[in-house]
């Protein structure tokens, strides 16, 4: 029997979640919508965090391109290299991942790292 009253499981925050994960070990990168045009489904500011196995967490399209940005960063994390990325419904592609809302957005996709960045002083201003 199904149960009906179970709450449905909290959203976790992609950004708590992906630095849970490089925490971890894995390899995981971050996609962020940098840039929207017209009717977009999330706003600029919207993430995704996806780990090398290819678990996500977030948005960034409202599930209209996800699938595309998945792949994308599958590649960012083995390559290391960050790139963006450009959905439209002017192009050809954004009919085949499903952005039909009319706009453009544009998503940066990077590679995250459990190494803590550290700053070296180099003089009397750091």
């Amino acid at each position: 029997m199904l149960d009906d009253t179970a709450a449905p499981a909290p959203l976790r925050d992609p950004l708590d979640l992906a630095q849970a994960w490089t925490q971890e070990g894995r390899g995981v990168a971050l996609a962020t919508v940098i840039d929207t045009w017209g009717s977009a489904p999330r706003p600029v500011g919207s993430h995704l965090v996806i780990d090398a196995d290819g678990n996500f967490e977030g948005s960034v399209s409202g599930g209209c391109v996800e699938g595309s940005v998945v792949a994308e960063a599958l590649e960012v994390i083995a390559s290391g290299a960050p790139r963006a990325l450009e959905f439209g419904v002017a192009d050809e592609t954004a009919w085949q991942v499903g952005l039909s809302c009319g706009g453009r957005i544009r998503i940066y996709v990077e590679p995250l790292t459990p190494e803590p960045l550290t700053h070296e002083p180099r003089g009397p201003l750091g």
